[in-house]
């Protein structure tokens, strides 16, 4: 077995960067180094690198947790490398990513804003998950009176969240003359560039308005859809990098061979030329984004909780049942495609059959637990905005007031067999007592104003709930499937 790091990168049994790393320069500041970042983003640029361009936009990674920590001892350890694995249903390859050349030690602040004030950073980008912007669902806005956000406002010089950093490294560059940096969004937020500019602007506002208006009138927060199945690293993967492929590396990223990513072309400062190994550069990226993530990501959500409820582990056994199976199907064709808006050369027929095919493949080991986990963060996002929109058109909802009741029914924390959910988001004791209560009141469920705004007012969504609700308590996850496909 070969340990991963420099010195050994032309002994290993699989690809590896064909450039000299040492010539690299950073360009790149990126929050969030999770295994979506480092199987979408850094693939993308590590495959520009192997085409001798784009070496003067390295990654430097960046993180505000001081959690993050142990990935950046990780990586560290074996000199920012680590290896891709990228599963179709009948074969898997290996490539050893090298694209990152550094990692700032974790919630410090002040090396963070230096380097953002580093005139060679041009872009800084984030994957900080869906629940990491401070939108307020009821106003489908940032919410500039969280207290995170507010404590920043009082003390810009010595930041903790991803926003007010960014804030104080563009004070740093306006007031040394150094033009802005562009701000990247990679996270599966509709209108991502646009979120988070406001989450910035209003950041600034707290300290300094004229920042603020500086910020909103000179830097550049392009739109972008991202997409690529990755697994979270367990000790499975690290075995199976040990054993199929002789490599010892302590993070490894799984991922499906599949990989997209559409983006508004909006950067001043310049940017790598991306293009050339696959990002499609579009003037408005809505109607992928749209697609992508209530296509996709609301497919997740209907095949996640009943799999949870009923005791299934992997998502491609969720697609191997039957019930699940025809669910998504339905639900699919009924009521989320119709709610896409056209995208320009696309099927959207055909990208449904792609998706499904994505999430049955069985090499991925994706879990169904992480498909349903944050679903405070997830369906305000990913659901709620296709049922409001329905709605708005006068169209019914049962399907999607049934996938809002097996959440619901989820939350309660206990499977149809009476296995135990372990707490599966950050607001989860709030949502099981929520969720035991609309046992007999389905009403408190769907008053969470916080996620469901006021659509959960509507009767049109509230009385189909109810009954769902009613028959999943009643009859059981598959019974209740059975009736809908029925229907």
């Amino acid at each position: 077995m070969i340990t991963l790091n420099q010195a050994n990168l032309s002994k290993l049994p699989v690809a590896a960067p064909g450039y000299d790393r040492g010539h690299l320069t950073g360009g790149i500041v990126h929050f969030g180094l999770g295994n979506f970042h480092r199987a979408h983003q850094a693939v993308y640029l590590d495959r520009l690198m192997n085409l001798g361009k784009g070496h003067d936009f390295a990654i430097i990674g960046a993180g505000v947790m001081p959690s993050d920590a142990r990935m950046r001892d990780t990586l560290a350890g074996q000199d920012w490398l680590y290896t891709v694995v990228e599963q179709s249903a009948g074969a898997s390859e290996a490539r050893v990513i090298g694209a990152m050349i550094d990692y700032l030690p974790p919630a410090d602040a002040a090396a963070i804003i230096a380097k953002l004030a580093d005139p060679a950073i041009r872009i800084a980008s984030l994957t900080i998950t869906e629940g990491g912007y401070f939108i307020d669902a009821t106003t489908g806005h940032f919410d500039p009176t969280h207290p995170a956000i507010a404590e920043d406002g009082r003390n810009p010089a010595a930041p903790r969240t991803v926003f007010g950093m960014l804030v104080a490294g563009l004070a740093a560059r306006r007031k040394a003359s150094i033009p802005p940096f562009t701000v990247m969004c990679c996270d599966n937020i509709p209108h991502n560039g646009h979120v988070t500019r406001e989450a910035v602007v209003e950041t600034a506002r707290h300290s300094d308005p004229a920042l603020a208006d500086w910020i909103a009138a000179h830097v550049a927060f392009p739109n972008g859809m991202v997409d690529r199945i990755t697994p979270a690293t367990s000790e499975r993967e690290r075995r199976m990098i040990r054993e199929d492929f002789g490599i010892a590396d302590d993070s490894p990223v799984f991922a499906e061979d599949f990989i997209q990513w559409v983006l508004e072309d909006n950067f001043p400062q310049g940017r790598p030329p991306l293009e050339e190994v696959g990002v499609e550069f579009v003037e408005d990226v809505t109607a992928w984004e749209l697609m992508k993530i209530r296509i996709l990501n609301g497919g997740h959500a209907v095949i996640a909780y009943p799999s949870g409820l009923m005791d299934i582990h992997f998502v491609h056994e969720g697609m191997q049942n039957p019930l699940v199976r025809a669910f998504l199907d339905k639900i699919e064709a009924e009521e989320i495609i119709p709610a896409v808006p056209p995208v320009p050369g696309t099927d959207l027929h055909g990208y449904y059959l792609k998706v499904a095919e994505r999430c049955a493949n069985p090499k991925i080991g994706d879990t169904i637990r992480r498909l349903c986990l944050d679903g405070s963060n997830r369906q305000p996002k990913f659901i709620i905005p296709t049922i409001r929109d329905r709605l708005a058109q006068g169209l019914t909802v049962q399907g999607l007031a049934l996938e809002s009741a097996l959440w619901c029914r989820y939350c309660a924390g206990m499977t149809d067999s009476g296995a135990i959910i372990e707490a599966n988001d950050p607001n989860w004791g709030r949502l099981k007592a929520a969720a035991q209560s609309a046992k007999t009141d389905p009403q408190v469920w769907l008053g969470m104003s916080e996620i469901y705004g006021e659509t959960g007012q509507d009767p049109r969504l509230a009385e189909p709930f109810a009954s769902w609700l009613d028959m999943l308590w009643r009859a059981g996850t598959a019974a209740t499937l059975t009736a809908y496909l029925k229907a």
